[in-house]
């Protein structure tokens, strides 16, 4: 098969014409590819030139768009093709990215975009809202239940949640509290050194930690530990079918698999709650006794004066609170997962923001509603 030519008969001016033949697909056109442009482009600038392109023998889309791009992304007016060519430049000239002269179709804004916007995200809040009303309600009717009937009562789905979202997590939970502790004392103390008011380290440390710091530190732990394992087993559940296996066979699904994770890390929470307490106030104390000489006696006399027991309550209802919704949530966004990959990530990733968000407000709440509580004599 002949190699891709162009031959120019005659002149311009006086109605010549240009006749293309050969092979003119990309296997043939790309050794010569540079030269083949610089003449078709100086032919094309020429005015008058008639093309002829029916002796080509092959034309694939590359030699096609060669040139299509040199006649200026338009058919010159009386070219000689086959019908097979014109099919080809047909396509070339209706397809958006490839050269031709379609500019595709006009984007509109809607003004009404930002209200559309506002108004899906409401209901997908809505949405969520609704499954998660109704997700409380099951999981109290199987409380329930289970009061009425003991034999029900997932006792190893229970004990294997608290094992590994509780046991599991205390070395974690240990380590970040204590070098909470540590972080908190070393920077209070710059500051109460300077005024001289060293023994007030107790207070900071102890109402920071027990009333806010502790069950705040844990819950954004567990939702992010244990949170996101309960979405991710959920889902694997539901992308296995074996969620619709347990309906098959009459086997609750919140029964067996939701009110364990609630019943689990509600009871679990408070636990962690105070180990975490304990772990930062230790290493407040340590920090305390190096930075600011204050000796572990003193630390240990002066903290239940600092701090009145009621904080203590009121941290670990805190710790139960979170550990239920988060474990609420993270079953909620579980159960949702479609059979895909993408939607397994994408309602993990909401499930432990979602958590954290409430977590937050929930402890917005209890700080309004405790404020008279707890406070030192």
């Amino acid at each position: 098969m002949v190699k891709a030519a162009l031959a120019r008969q005659g002149e311009a001016k006086d109605g010549g014409v240009v006749h293309l033949a050969g092979d003119w697909r990309l296997a043939t056109l790309a050794p010569a590819w540079h030269d083949l442009n610089a003449q078709l482009a100086a032919t094309a600038a020429e005015v008058g030139w008639a093309w002829d392109i029916s002796g080509i023998e092959a034309l694939d889309s590359v030699g096609a768009l060669m040139l299509w791009r040199a006649w200026g992304r338009r058919l010159p007016a009386g070219v000689k093709l086959c019908p097979e060519q014109a099919a080809l430049f047909d396509r070339l000239a209706g397809t958006a990215g490839m050269g031709g002269d379609a500019a595709g179709p006009e984007i509109r804004r809607d003004r009404l975009a930002p209200l559309l916007a506002l108004g899906t995200l409401s209901l997908y809040f809505l949405d969520n809202l609704m499954g998660m009303a109704a997700l409380v309600g099951q999981v109290v009717l199987d409380a329930w239940h289970c009061l009425v009937h003991p034999g029900d009562m997932p006792w190893k789905e229970t004990s294997a949640n608290m094992y590994k979202s509780g046991v599991r997590a205390m070395p974690v939970s240990a380590l970040v509290g204590f070098l909470i502790g540590v972080v908190l004392c070393y920077l209070s103390a710059l500051q109460l050194r300077a005024f001289g008011a060293e023994t007030f380290i107790v207070n900071i440390l102890g109402m920071g930690i027990v009333r806010e710091l502790g069950p705040v530190l844990v819950a954004v732990l567990v939702a992010g530990r244990s949170g996101s394992a309960m979405t991710a087993q959920l889902g694997v559940m539901r992308v296995t079918e074996e969620i619709d296996a347990l309906a098959i066979m009459g086997v609750s699904r919140t029964l067996r698999l939701v009110f364990p994770k609630v019943l689990a890390l509600s009871l679990t929470m408070p636990l962690l709650v105070l180990w975490t307490s304990l772990m930062a106030l230790l290493g407040g104390m340590i920090t305390a006794e190096i930075q600011l000489d204050i000796s572990y006696g003193y630390f240990v006399d002066a903290l239940p004066k600092a701090v009145p027991v009621a904080n203590l309550f009121i941290g670990l209802s805190k710790g139960a609170v979170f550990g239920f919704f988060i474990a609420l949530i993270a079953s909620h966004f579980g159960l949702r997962v479609q059979p895909n990959t993408e939607s397994l990530s994408a309602n993990t990733t909401s499930s432990v923001v979602t958590s954290i968000t409430v977590v937050i407000l929930m402890d917005a709440v209890f700080a309004i509603a405790t404020k008279e509580l707890g406070l030192p004599l």
